[in-house]
């Protein structure tokens, strides 16, 4: 359950807490009702390492797509997670060219093409409407190359928005309906949390905040699982600090050919 201001008369002052106390149940519920398909999904992305194979990482469209960017090439972050960006639908695009791209059908599985996601790779899906057309599309070739697919979105929205509302794939299919293991961010419908005194209309989303928290948990949980399992994460070091880039040489020489995006 997401909480949000109880009461509506307080100051503005104190809608930062009320952010907080957003996120933290958002993130309790995550650690308690998610937390064995986070780690089964964290342990196939162990897998994943051990097999030398990439970490594919799709996000549906809009801001959803910073995730993917939040894990890739950053320090203490792993080396074989590959971003399957397109640009179409990415915020770097104008908003109203981005929105119309992430309503039509044929997007997300040429992605997945472009990329070569192969039989018995792993793809982690993010988005927290998790019904538009380039989600599901993505979804839908990921399974039917045999791959292994993990999605992080929420039921709320599932559960919410109108079955004939046009951002929905053609096919009303969820994220959920595919997913091998689904993770639910509890996003609630809408997105935004705060109310603000005086002014009618909630704000601050909270989907980016909690898909960046889980993206690092599922990180921090494969690297775990490595190390019990006694394999080498492939983990690059900060490139701003000394001796940085010669630490990452090795991995650069590993991964550079096969992630597109390096």
């Amino acid at each position: 359950m997401v909480v949000t201001p109880t009461d509506k008369t307080q100051t503005d002052s104190r809608s930062d807490l009320s952010l907080q106390h957003c996120l933290t149940a958002m993130i309790n519920r995550v650690e308690t009702e998610q937390l064995e398909n986070l780690l089964q999904a964290a342990a196939w992305m162990a897998d994943a390492v051990e097999q030398d194979r990439l970490i594919y990482i799709y996000g549906g469209g809009g801001h959803t797509c910073l995730v993917m960017q939040e894990l890739f090439w950053r320090a203490g972050g792993l080396a074989n997670i590959c971003p399957m960006i397109d640009f179409a639908i990415h915020p770097v695009t104008p908003a109203y060219m981005y929105l119309y791209h992430e309503r039509m059908h044929g997007i997300g599985d040429q992605t997945v093409n472009y990329y070569g996601v192969g039989e018995g790779d792993l793809v982690l899906i993010f988005h927290s409407y998790g019904f538009n057309a380039p989600t599901i599309d993505c979804a839908l070739e990921v399974k039917r190359r045999n791959a292994r697919l993990v999605g992080i979105s929420s039921s709320d929205w599932h559960r919410s928005v109108p079955p004939d509302f046009p951002i929905r794939h053609r096919s009303q299919k969820t994220l959920f309906d595919i997913a091998d293991i689904g993770i639910d961010d509890y996003v609630p419908y809408g997105d935004t949390v705060i109310h603000i005194k005086g002014f009618p209309q909630p704000i601050t989303s909270v989907s980016g905040m909690i898909d960046f928290y889980i993206a690092h948990r599922l990180e921090m949980e494969c690297v775990k699982a490595c190390v019990a399992r006694g394999i080498e994460a492939p983990v690059w070091s900060s490139a701003n600090i000394p001796g940085g880039d010669q630490r990452n040489e090795e991995l650069r020489a590993r991964y550079n050919s096969r992630v597109k995006f390096l």
